[in-house]
């Protein structure tokens, strides 16, 4: 198949398992982009149940050839910070990033984001792994909830990173306080120390909390560099990225980081 079989395969798959997504007239948008930008809508809305095998290797292909187009980013050739070579700021998409594990802020059930086409960490990172990481979340968790601070840890699948590592920020619902600081600083203890207990060698974090979850972006970027320095210190890991989305996060990481 070429990639714009492999896109109808998939969607025509999907909507045969979820016909209320079809419209009136049982079509689907005319335009490529609409028809790949429906499939992740219908990928994004799945609940987990087992995938047919051909329905994988299609979906593996396809998502494997856009990991190429959009090119893999290889921690080897990215800077380390002056004087601090096992830290790199980045910014750009994490789920480019062949780093050991990338880290997905995530949602109590662990089941990624079900909010079609979503701009989150947590769509976007599902959305380029592929429907197995749902699958795999489901089986970890069995309808449990995931406590804020802890960390679990997935296959990558088709991510350039060979594992997930999904943590559960605190929710900020009034003035900042001590424990939500706490909690965001124990889910970059737990995804550190469950990255090198699986023997990993480099981990990219994203800027956990302060999406959805409206932890102030500076706060959040202040306990994120305090706890990853102070891990470091006895941590066997050998990078550690930050990865950032959009210009006030870069700029927010470059002062605390003293770059500018």
């Amino acid at each position: 198949m070429d990639y714009t079989e492999e896109i109808s395969y998939l969607t025509e798959a999907l909507l045969a398992e979820m016909p209320e997504y079809r419209d009136e007239a049982g079509r689907v948008p005319p335009d490529l982009e609409q028809r790949r930008y429906l499939l992740r809508c219908l990928m994004n809305v799945r609940e987990p149940r087992p995938l047919p095998a051909h329905f994988i290797e299609v979906q593996d292909a396809l998502l494997s050839a856009e990991r190429e187009e959009k090119g893999v980013v290889h921690l080897s050739s990215l800077p380390a910070l002056p004087g601090d070579p096992r830290l790199i700021l980045w910014q750009g998409d994490i789920t480019r990033l062949d780093a050991g594990a990338i880290v997905n802020a995530a949602n109590s059930r662990l089941l990624g984001c079900f909010r079609p086409g979503h701009n989150c960490i947590d769509n976007v990172i599902h959305s380029a792994a592929g429907l197995q990481l749902r699958e795999e979340c489901a089986a970890m968790m069995r309808g449990r909830e995931e406590p804020t601070g802890s960390a679990r840890i997935t296959k990558g699948y088709n991510l350039p990173a060979k594992y997930v590592l999904h943590t559960v920020g605190p929710v900020i619902t009034g003035p900042l306080t001590e424990r939500d600081r706490a909690k965001l600083a124990s889910c970059y203890r737990a995804c550190m120390a469950l990255a090198a207990e699986k023997g990993l060698h480099s981990v990219a974090f994203c800027c956990i909390s302060t999406g959805v979850f409206r932890f102030p972006k500076e706060e959040a970027a202040r306990v994120a560099i305090d706890t990853v320095r102070a891990q470091l210190k006895t941590s066997p890991l050998e990078k550690v990225v930050f990865c950032v989305h959009g210009e006030e996060n870069l700029r927010i990481y470059q002062r605390l980081l003293s770059l500018v």
